[in-house]
């Protein structure tokens, strides 16, 4: 017996009706992560909040989607995975830097390499990232505050790979051709 419910609008906790309201008319249909999600409101709603927070950061686009596939595939979330390649590829990002991303190897370009390699250092020194790698990422052209966007990032989708591995969350039809599988 599933231990989670992907939630509907009907069967949603009332705190979280609204908010799958407004997520399947973005998405144009209701993401199965976000209706699992959804047994616990302060969950979704923190999430989809922080996330709005980290999209309003100093990051653009493509440098968003490098911290949220690295942590996504550093994390092994296939949801992740497969919805952030869809919305790099929509993008336009070149194919390379996207097989890079999801195979968890260097980049392409040294810039998004730089904040490849910061992300990694902000997961696995858990902030307290080395000076030899924080200058390495300033170097790179990037500034302190997108250092600082870099741990808002981490965390936001640390509460979403780890939700959707906990609750078993699968890859949206729409989302088929992104699948992905960690190696090894």
């Amino acid at each position: 017996m599933p231990v989670f419910t992907p939630h509907t609008a009907d069967t949603a906790p009332d705190a979280a009706r609204p908010t799958l309201a407004a997520v399947s008319r973005k998405f144009g249909y209701l993401p199965a992560a976000v209706a699992l999600m959804a047994e616990s409101p302060a969950l979704l709603t923190t999430f989809l909040t922080a996330n709005a927070g980290f999209e309003a950061g100093s990051l653009d686009p493509v440098q968003r989607e490098v911290v949220v596939l690295t942590v996504a595939t550093r994390n092994e979330c296939h949801v992740c995975v497969a919805l952030h390649t869809a919305m790099l590829t929509r993008l336009g990002a070149d194919a390379e830097l996207v097989d890079a991303l999801r195979a968890g190897t260097p980049l392409p370009d040294d810039r998004l390499e730089a904040l490849r390699r910061f992300t990694l250092a902000v997961l696995e020194h858990r902030g307290d990232v080395p000076d030899e790698l924080t200058r390495a990422f300033l170097a790179a052209g990037h500034q302190p505050r997108q250092a600082l966007d870099v741990v808002l990032g981490v965390g936001v989708y640390t509460i979403s790979t780890f939700a959707n591995r906990l609750t078993g969350a699968p890859v949206d039809p729409p989302l088929a051709g992104y699948a992905w599988t960690p190696a090894g």
